[in-house]
């Protein structure tokens, strides 16, 4: 997105008639529509593809689990980053402007750190969740219960909205930096600027949780390893018979266990080197080109549009479920019982 992008025009100003307005540097048409396709592509996938995630386990009962309402809060997470931030952050990436006051400006920055921060401690929950299941699946229902799951997305929830708002509503965030933002301040403009305390803390925020992750991950895989070697060197029939159930149990769970993780995988690409970049603009005086910094926040909101497309090319049920949902049978009378595991092992 550099220079050549733009067609060559006198200084233009998002608001002309205010001289405090911010730079207007705007895209020739071609780049211009491609950027919106782009961009709406993205808020079109996180909102009806997470709406549809949420649905699904919402309606269906067969669906009912402690592990799938994590995953349903999880969707709730990327499906408000859809409606809250990325449709504004577009028009903001687009236009170069900020076209939506001061005041959803500061909501604006809150939203998209609680929804970020919402969603790395639920992958960090069902990450535990799997590692329960993988290790001692048939004990595991006993383990983690819909109570617990309720306290994990409680957590996750109000710890992520608590800390974002009150960062930014106190100013924490700034101090140190008042020159800094002084001289950033203009109309039409939306920057937030984070001093290098607040940044390492909102880096560690991230960094705990994803070593906890990975963690727990190798665990999962060697353990999977484990078992499929033990299932393969059975050669005794009934102790194979004996242990069919567990089996099948286990081998669901390690797929479950593989679905998420790609999922973490995912998340951790998109958002690393948002955190990353943070730290560094932190301390080496916000070095950043806008536009590099515009490319590492749209890569990080594209990860609330990408976990639907991972449900829908790893779990069958899910497509089955949109595929009911589209067609409209999710109206019929008798839907909610309906079963989606059928066909599957």
């Amino acid at each position: 997105m550099s220079g050549d992008l733009t067609s060559p025009s006198a200084v233009q100003l998002c608001y002309e008639n205010l001289n405090t307005s911010c730079i207007k540097i705007p895209y020739s048409p071609g780049p211009r529509l491609i950027l919106y396709a782009v961009f709406g592509f993205g808020v079109v996938l996180a909102v009806f593809g997470n709406l549809l995630v949420m649905i699904s386990i919402l309606h269906f009962k067969q669906l009912y689990s402690p592990a799938n309402f994590l995953v349903a809060s999880l969707a709730c997470a990327d499906f408000l980053v859809g409606v809250t931030v990325m449709p504004f952050s577009m028009v903001r990436s687009v236009e170069s402007c900020w076209y939506f006051g001061d005041s959803y400006c500061k909501f604006h920055s809150c939203f998209e750190g609680s929804f970020c921060y919402a969603s790395i401690y639920h992958l960090c929950f069902i990450s535990i969740d799997r590692y329960m299941a993988v290790t001692d699946p048939l004990i595991y229902p006993t383990k983690f219960t819909a109570s617990v799951s309720g306290i994990c997305i409680a957590f996750s929830w109000l710890f992520s909205i608590i800390y974002s708002f009150s960062l930014l509503y106190t100013g924490a965030n700034e101090v140190g930096l008042e020159e800094l933002v002084s001289a950033l301040t203009c109309v039409g403009g939306c920057q937030i600027a984070v001093n290098q305390s607040w940044v390492l803390i909102d880096f560690l925020l991230f960094f705990v949780p994803m070593l906890v992750m990975v963690t727990v991950y190798s665990k999962i895989f060697l353990i999977a390893k484990q078992q499929a070697r033990k299932i393969e060197s059975m050669s005794n029939e009934t102790a194979k018979s004996s242990e069919s159930y567990k089996d099948r149990v286990a081998k669901r769970e390690r797929k479950a266990a593989k679905t998420l993780g790609i999922t973490v995988i995912a998340f951790l690409i998109s958002w690393l080197p948002y955190f990353i970049d943070s730290i560094i603009d932190a301390f080496l005086g916000f070095i950043t080109p806008t536009y590099v910094y515009e490319i590492l926040v749209w890569i990080a909101y594209y990860n609330s549009a990408m976990n639907p497309l991972i449900y829908a090319f790893f779990y069958p049920w899910f497509r089955k479920a949109i595929k009911l949902i589209v067609t409209g049978e999710i109206l019929r009378n008798s839907s909610a019982t309906m079963n989606l595991f059928s066909d599957q092992m």
